[in-house]
């Protein structure tokens, strides 16, 4: 077994990991000391050693560092054992217990909102929303909960014309500066509101799940009955408390955070 003394160098190592993880392409030993506060020294021996085991690819044309064949089989047996749900299941069984309504859990994927979870209270209604059903993302509070927290671009390249705006039941943003309205809102009460963009006589509340990086990975939304001949403005308040309590915890137990908490 190792030291105590190993620790702090474990430590560097995975911010080195987590810096090559969070960049577009390879980058330079310079800058990764630059950005970690390290000397070069130490950094080319973490970046040497992490070499060895695979976790980091030397491009010695370029001089530069990316992510190894190490880390890429890390994370496919990271998502091979259903990570996210796992740990979400017994947050959505609370959830439906406080609320008495219908809990799933959503990642995006490309612009639609794919659904992986779903727990449903003893007597449910019946909602579309099953595990495997894809949804067009600006129209599921799940889905815009996690849009409003990507950058302006990313967004409008999701979204990039009038035809990318799947309409559903007549309600719901049909095309981006309608949609950039929803999200600023939503980004700032801090969850998302759907009232029958998706069928008829159901609305829900959502809110993200955050990564280590801030970065939204999930939503869960509480889906329940609600009808009205027009769209009546309703947040449901105490609704969302629980949902984002939810997916708070969530965000905790992927080692993530929120970062409007930071501001």
């Amino acid at each position: 077994m190792g030291s105590s003394s190993d620790v702090p160098a474990l430590r560097r190592g995975l911010a080195v990991l987590r810096l090559l993880a969070g960049k577009a392409g390879p980058v330079t030993a310079a800058a990764l000391a630059r950005e970690l506060g390290l000397p070069r020294s130490t950094t080319y021996h973490l970046l040497g050693e992490l070499a060895d085991a695979g976790f980091v690819t030397h491009l010695p044309e370029e001089r530069r560092y990316g992510l190894g064949l190490a880390a890429f089989e890390l994370g496919s047996a990271y998502l091979r054992h259903d990570p996210l749900e796992r740990l979400a299941r017994p947050l959505l069984r609370r959830l439906i217990e406080r609320t008495g309504h219908t809990a799933h859990l959503g990642v995006l994927h490309g612009g639609e909102t794919l659904y992986l979870l779903r727990e449903q209270p003893a007597h449910p209604h019946t909602v579309v929303t099953d595990v495997g059903v894809r949804l067009p993302a600006h129209l599921p509070a799940s889905g815009r909960a996690m849009l409003a927290h990507l950058p302006a671009a990313q967004v409008r390249a999701l979204f990039p014309n009038r035809g990318a705006f799947v309409d559903r039941t007549g309600r719901g943003p049909a095309h981006l500066p309608a949609l950039r309205g929803l999200l600023g809102a939503e980004r700032r009460r801090g969850w998302a509101v759907e009232d029958g963009y998706v069928t008829v006589g159901f609305a829900s509340v959502a809110a993200p799940v955050f990564d280590h990086g801030g970065h939204p990975v999930a939503a869960i939304s509480t889906t329940f009955r609600h009808t009205c001949e027009t769209e009546c403005g309703e947040q449901w308040p105490d609704l969302a408390a629980e949902t984002r309590r939810a997916a708070g915890e969530l965000s905790g137990r992927i080692g993530g955070h929120d970062p409007a908490n930071e501001r």
